[in-house]
């Protein structure tokens, strides 16, 4: 399965995060919790060199909890600052101002030694389509201050956010990159809903996710459509079983594929099959002591 998405605007938004870079103290980089390495455009690295860098780990409670600590350890240790965050429920949002003061506590500290009080950091938001930046940004604003919505691509601009006297944000579209090397990191992010859904095979797609839960997460797929689903790996058995189970069939009795793959998806999406993580530091680089 091969998985690219790359539309127009996209150069258009590196290229204005490009001319702001300069203004900017502190890049607020939105992962996704599920897959935060396959969620991380590799582009904002380059962007950001020089600069303070946050990671919220966001959609934490959509992902293994445990996961959400390892990967919590492993940015610290790569030198970012990490919070974990649920923008909806606006979980972790209040240690968040402390840690963008500790992340640009230098800067602060070079102001005030020029008689410079109280200039307000100015913070990036960025990341990749439907990572939730303007949801993060009205949560932690407490006012609906930009666009939102559960599709990629809804930021089109860019915009001066200013908080409080002490935060300015500045919001930019979500940007993926021209090409995917790794067509897995392609594969994740479609099945996040990162990547339209209009250009892709979903029955391929809701395919593989179904054989990644029943090799990672037994049990998973059972307790939602209460059927069995022990031993099953190959794709077309597992949409062929969520079929059946939501009684998904076409009109000559055969089962409907396509509309099981969209329940499969949907239900991953939203929450509905548990916390599920997607992907999971390199190897040898975490503590192995962990029960899923």
């Amino acid at each position: 399965m091969n998985v690219q998405w790359y539309p127009g605007h996209m150069t258009k938004a590196r290229r204005m995060m490009q001319e702001n870079i300069k203004l900017i103290d502190l890049i607020i980089e939105l992962v996704d919790a599920r897959a935060p390495l396959s969620s991380r455009n590799p582009d904002i690295d380059e962007l950001g060199k020089g600069r303070a860098r946050l990671i919220l780990l966001n959609k934490a409670d959509l992902a293994s909890e445990q996961w959400n600590r390892i990967w919590a350890d492993w940015f610290r240790k790569q030198g970012f600052y990490v919070v974990k965050l649920d923008s909806r429920s606006r979980a972790g949002m209040k240690e968040i101002q402390n840690v963008i003061r500790e992340a640009c506590r230098e800067k602060i500290e070079r102001d005030r030694k020029r008689g410079i009080l109280n200039r307000p950091v100015r913070a990036m938001v960025a990341g990749i389509p439907n990572v939730g930046k303007s949801t993060f940004i009205n949560s932690f604003a407490g006012k609906a201050c930009t666009k939102t919505g559960n599709r990629p691509g809804v930021t089109r601009g860019a915009q001066w956010i200013r908080l409080n006297r002490q935060t300015e944000l500045l919001d930019t579209p979500g940007i993926l990159w021209p090409k995917f090397d790794d067509q897995e990191v392609g594969i994740r992010l479609a099945m996040l809903g990162s990547v339209n859904d209009e250009i892709l095979n979903l029955q391929e797609l809701a395919g593989r996710l179904g054989s990644f839960l029943t090799g990672h997460y037994p049990g998973v797929l059972e307790e939602r459509y209460k059927t069995a689903f022990s031993g099953e790996t190959d794709m077309h058995g597992v949409l062929t079983r969520v079929a059946e189970a939501r009684g998904c069939v076409t009109r000559g009795a055969e089962p409907d594929l396509d509309r099981a793959a969209s329940f499969l998806l949907d239900d991953f999406r939203s929450g509905r099959l548990g916390k599920i993580t997607l992907e999971f530091p390199p190897e040898g680089e975490y503590d192995k002591g962990i029960d899923e």
